[in-house]
Order: structure tokens, then C-alpha cells, then sequence
């Protein structure tokens, strides 16, 4: 097995194991190489110092001119996905998720059957949009449910 730092044409930089160096060309010969961070089929062999010594616990070297973009994938990237992450914490600590209720619950508290209070969940669209016809005052939020990814 051989660990190769790779970067892609936007600039990713990410870490990936083959069977040897034979694996990794007959791999990259094929297009079958993608960015683990944007998805890119344009990917390289990045520039990487080779690990030399007995075992695991010896520290991995990084030239010092190699600049590091790297993060957990999980972490967001931009400012926009900062900004949207952000949103994600906020409604999630400050609203009760009631999952496929929504739109149930949305239209009750409207009538005042159920008490107001600030709720998130999924509908469908046609209940969606049955909500704003109605007058009931709903938002589409800019991320999956916490139940919908993996």
C-alpha cells in the first residue's frame, strides 16, 4: 500500500491510500480519480516528501514552502457555507424540529389551536405551498435535515 498527497484543479489538497504506484496510474488513466473535497475528476500527485523510518509513530514531514489547505471535509469552506452553518446552529438550538409534522403543526399554531412557537421540519412542496396560499408564514431553509444526511 502507498498513501499519496494529491491536490485537484481547484486547489484541494487531500490524502488517499492505493495498492502501489501501478494502482494509482492505471487509476488516474482511466478518470478514475475525483477530488474527495469538490468532486473534480481533474486530480495530481502533489508534491510530498517521502516518510522514511521504523514504523507509524514516525512524524509527518511537510516542506515548509508547501502551503496546507487542509481541513476536515466536514468543515465548511467559504464564507457562504460559514455563513449557512451558522443558520444551521441557530435554528436548530432556538426552534423544535417536528419533523414531517411541519406543515400540520405550521397551519395549527396559525389558527391558534396550538400554542406559537418557532418550529422546523420537512413538508412537501404541495403542503409548502399550500401553507403560504393560506397565509400561514413559512421559510425554505439553505440545508437538509439533520434526519437526511449521512
Amino acid at each position: 500500500m502507498i498513501k499519496y498527497s494529491l491536490r485537484c484543479r481547484e486547489g484541494h489538497s487531500f490524502e488517499s491510500w492505493f495498492a502501489g504506484a501501478e494502482a494509482y496510474d492505471a487509476l488516474a488513466r482511466a478518470g478514475h480519480l475525483s477530488c474527495a473535497v469538490c468532486g473534480a475528476s481533474e486530480v495530481e500527485k502533489s508534491v510530498m516528501a517521502p516518510r522514511l523510518g521504523s514504523g507509524a509513530s514516525a512524524p509527518e514531514v511537510r516542506e515548509p514552502s508547501e502551503p496546507s489547505n487542509e481541513r476536515p471535509l466536514a468543515a465548511p469552506a467559504t464564507p457562504q457555507e460559514k455563513a449557512i452553518a451558522e443558520l444551521r446552529r441557530k435554528v436548530e438550538r432556538d426552534s423544535e424540529y417536528v419533523g414531517g409534522e411541519f406543515a400540520r403543526v405550521a397551519r395549527a399554531m396559525h389558527a391558534g389551536e396550538e400554542p406559537g412557537r418557532s418550529i422546523h421540519g420537512e413538508a412537501r412542496l404541495k403542503d409548502a405551498k399550500a401553507l403560504i396560499e393560506d397565509g400561514v408564514p413559512v421559510l425554505p431553509l439553505p440545508f437538509a435535515s439533520p434526519r437526511k444526511t449521512n
